[in-house]
Order: structure tokens, then C-alpha cells, then sequence
């Protein structure tokens, strides 16, 4: 934490960047640290919400698991953990199977475990291992099953809530992320939830009630109910701690988690990568600690009940967009929103989002998680001509995103994301291997190749989505600026 002060401490000139052992002023610091909250702020509420956890908790959470974060890379990956939406689809999946938060916040931490193990694995092999086990053909597939695996929930679950609220929150999501620029078009998703949650409000004040199933309804009857109910926010205390609860562990419930992993590996590699080109300093050695450390502030943010973390893009832009990487300013975000999270009353707002700004903004956002797989596949020129590819690919797609299931025994069933992530790498690993065995049979030899080369690091594209998480829409670094 011994930062250097850059320069005279004010804004860096033209073609020089703080880095992150670097520091400008404080109060130039404390102001950055301001523009990191808000840049991660939409998207940490909104993913707890639609999974069914407390958003004021993910908040507090991200913030200490930012600073572990940092504290494991040793301050060279500047970064902020905000809340992953790789686990949404996972989530949905175990509610809708009768569990309960506990179990999910269980099957999250077990995954979160993982991840931290694929960490020590890179660190002390390298990543050309893990590139083999995963290349772009996979991980596209298991990032776009994440995605689309949750049109059902947006179908049946928000939109029905008030169609109208959804469609016009729906059509501000686009318009913001189109039309603005910089940072506002970052923060679009926050924005459109604004609207939505005005919009809402002004309607119960001039129409009245609607007659549809309430979020958090038990017995799935349609009532007469207002858009927005504020009852909890007034009896919200302003100070206190989010509520907290031990995770139960159910192993079909970690088994629909584990998939999730693959996703947050790309993530975390592609935000080490983005990195590493901006700052121009070499980051290679640094990313099995990332991608380890991502999976501990998971483990320790789900085991009090909270929310998984990833690496952030909305934060890649607003360092590509100052020129300014000191981890000093991300200290400063983390608490920040450690003290947001101490205010029950914020999360009671926040918790009152109606259904229907809900489905305006999941609809978009699960349709780009889903994209940001066939992203994967273009960046890397994944040839879809070749039947090793398309097969297993198509059967596993199909599978997820359909719910298809297979009953192991009375107390265990395997579908859905979990079964279509098993179809699609089992499935293109024993094809490679069929088609390694025989030299000249169909496109095999082809895709060894792009295999190999991608292991290496020297494949057409970025390895993986370079600087894009889950969490937003996909930007170049200099589309921030």
C-alpha cells in the first residue's frame, strides 16, 4: 500500500498513466474511488435482486472482496469485485427445484472454492493447461447457456407483473445503451432502473393499482396491488448490519453451480488481459492469483449469505478513460461501499424494485450474457463447419436451454446448465480425441491446431473476453474515453 505520488499529484499529461503502485492527490483519489462505486453500482444491486438475495449485503460484500482481491494480487490487477451475473441461471434453477437461499448461497461458495482452486492450478502450471481443458469453442457455449437458460424467468416470472412498466423500462435499456456515451452509456442498466422504478411510481399515483402475482408471492394468485409497496423502507433503520445467513450445502444444488466457474475463469483472464495492454506491463505471472482470488472473495461474500463476485468491466472503462490504474482509488471504493452497506434503509429501497422494472432490465441483460458467448466464438474464429465443433456444441445448447433433465437416482437429477456444460465439454474432448486417433479423418486436424495455438496464447482474437464481464455491455476500452 506504499503508493507513490505521481507527478505534482493532478491529472496525469497526455500519454502517461498512473500506475498502480502510483497515486495522485487524495482528494483526487477519494473522487476516482466515487466514479469506481457508481460505475459498479447498477449492476452489484441489480444481480442480487433477481437472484433473491439481499442487495444491501452484496454491496458491503463487494467491498471487502475487492480488498482481498487486492491484497492476493499483490496490487498489480487493479480491480473491483462487483456482483457476477454467471450464477443467475444457476439460481433460478435451484429455486425453482424448492430451494431455499441458504442453498443457493451454499452451492455458490462450494463454486466459489473451485474457482480458487483453478486459480493455484494456473499459478503453478500456467494457463496453457486450463486453455486445453477449456478452449473458446466451450467456453462460448457455457457463457451463452448462462444467458439464454433464463428467458424462462423473465418470461414467466417478471414480465407478467406489468407488461407495460417492463416493455418501457425494456426500450429505456436500449435507447441509454445506444444513445449516451462514456461513462452515462456504462451505467445505462442503473439509469433505466431509475426510470423504471419513476415511471412505476407516477403510475400508482395517477391509475392505481394492477392486478397481477406480486414478487415474492408463495401461493401464485394474482391481487390488486400497487407497483411500488415503500412499507419496508419506512421501517428500515438507517444504520445496521444486512441481514446474514449461514449457507446449507445440497449436492444437486452445487452440481447446477459448478458450471458457472468456466464463465468466471474466461472473465477474470480477459480482465487480466485488458489490463495488461492498457498499463503495457506484463501480467501473465499474476493471473492465477486473480483468478484465485475472485473465487475467495465468492467464498467469503456467500458465506454470510451475500452474493458471488467477479471482476468488473465498468471499472476497465473508467481506468481506460482517466488513465488512471492506482489500486489507491479502489481501496477508497471499497469503503465506500462497505458504508452503503451498513444502511438498511438503502436496501430496503432497493429491494422494493418493482416486478415489471425488473423484467424490462433482465430481459436485456440475460439476452447479453447469452451474446457474450457467441463474442467468445467470433473473437476466436471458432469453426462451426467443423462437426467437432457443431455436435457437441448443439447438443448441449439444446439441453441447457431447454431444462432437459436426467434422473441419476430418487435424490439426484442432473439438467439444465449443468447437463449442457457436461454435453458440450465431454462431448468436444472425446470427439478431439476420436479424431486425433484417426489422422485425416474429417476436420481434426484442423482443430487441434487452433486448439494448440490458442493454448499458447497465439490464436487469431483475445483468449477470452478481453475486459468484458457478464455484468455489461460489450465495450472497447477506448469507447470509454
Amino acid at each position: 500500500m506504499g503508493w507513490k505520488l505521481h507527478g505534482d499529484g493532478r491529472t496525469p499529461p497526455p500519454g502517461e498513466v498512473v500506475r498502480p503502485d502510483e497515486r495522485l492527490s487524495w482528494g483526487r483519489t477519494v473522487g476516482l474511488g466515487a466514479q469506481h462505486v457508481v460505475a459498479m453500482f447498477g449492476a452489484t444491486f441489480v444481480f442480487p435482486l433477481v437472484m433473491g438475495l439481499d442487495p444491501n449485503l452484496a454491496i458491503m460484500m463487494s467491498g471487502f472482496a475487492t480488498v482481498i482481491f487486492l491484497l492476493i494480487v499483490q496490487g498489480k490487477v487493479p480491480s473491483y469485485l462487483g456482483t457476477s451475473a454467471a450464477f443467475v441461471g444457476a439460481v433460478a434453477t435451484i429455486r425453482a427445484s424448492g430451494g431455499d437461499s441458504a442453498t443457493v448461497t451454499g452451492a455458490i461458495l462450494v463454486a466459489g472454492a473451485a474457482l480458487a482452486a483453478v486459480g493455484v492450478l494456473i499459478h503453478l502450471v500456467g494457463a496453457r493447461v486450463v486453455n486445453r481443458v477449456l478452449p473458446p469453442v466451450v467456453t462460448g457455449a457455457v457463457v451463452m447457456l448462462i444467458g439464454f437458460n433464463l428467458a424462462p424467468v423473465v418470461a414467466q416470472v417478471y414480465w407478467p407483473q406489468d407488461p407495460w412498466v417492463a416493455l418501457l423500462t425494456m426500450t429505456a435499456v436500449v435507447a441509454m445503451t445506444v444513445l449516451l456515451r462514456g461513462f452515462w452509456s456504462r451505467v445505462a442498466v442503473f439509469l433505466a432502473l431509475v426510470f423504471g422504478y419513476v415511471l412505476s411510481w407516477g403510475l400508482d399515483k395517477t391509475l392505481g393499482t394492477i392486478v397481477s402475482v406480486p414478487a415474492g408471492s408463495t401461493d401464485g394468485k394474482a391481487i390488486a396491488h400497487f407497483r411500488v409497496n415503500l412499507d419496508a423502507v419506512h421501517q428500515a433503520d438507517w444504520f445496521g448490519l444486512p441481514g446474514m445467513h449461514a449457507p446449507d450445502f445440497k449436492t444437486s444444488a452445487i452440481l447446477v453451480a459448478l458450471p458457472a466457474v468456466i464463465a468466471l475463469v474466461a472473465e477474470n483472464a480477459g480482465h487480466v488481459k485488458a489490463v495488461s495492454e492498457m498499463t503495457g506491463t506484463d501480467l501473465d505471472g499474476s493471473l492465477g492469483r486473480a483468478v484465485a482470488a475472485d473465487g475467495v472473495g465468492t467464498m467469503i461474500a456467500s458465506a454470510v449469505g451475500g452474493s458471488p463476485t467477479t471482476t468488473y468491466a465498468e471499472n476497465i472503462g473508467v481506468m481506460a478513460a482517466t488513465r488512471v490504474y492506482s489500486t489507491a482509488a479502489y481501496y477508497v471504493a471499497a469503503g465506500v461501499a462497505v458504508l452503503f452497506g451498513l444502511c438498511p434503509k438503502f436496501g430496503a429501497l432497493v429491494a422494493a424494485t418493482p416486478g415489471g422494472v425488473l423484467g424490462g432490465i433482465t430481459v436485456v441483460l440475460y439476452g447479453m450474457i447469452g451474446l457474450l458467448g457467441v463474442k467468445i466464438w467470433i473473437e476466436n474464429r471458432v469453426d462451426f463447419a467443423n462437426p467437432q465443433n457443431l455436435v457437441p456444441v448443439a447438443a448441449g445448447l439444446v439441453i441447457g436451454i431447454g431444462g432437459v433433465s436426467v434422473k441419476i437416482s430418487d435424490g439426484f437429477t442432473i439438467g439444465g446448465i449443468a447437463l449442457g456444460t457436461v454435453v458440450t465439454l465431454l462431448g468436444y474432448h472425446a470427439l478431439h480425441a476420436a479424431s486425433s486417433a484417426r489422422p485425416g479423418h474429417g476436420r481434426g486436424d484442423d482443430a487441434v491446431a487452433r486448439v494448440d495455438a490458442y493454448a499458447d496464447g497465439e490464436g487469431p482474437g483475445t483468449p477470452v473476453l478481453a475486459g468484458q464481464s457478464a455484468e455489461s455491455p460489450p465495450t472497447r476500452p477506448e469507447e470509454s474515453q
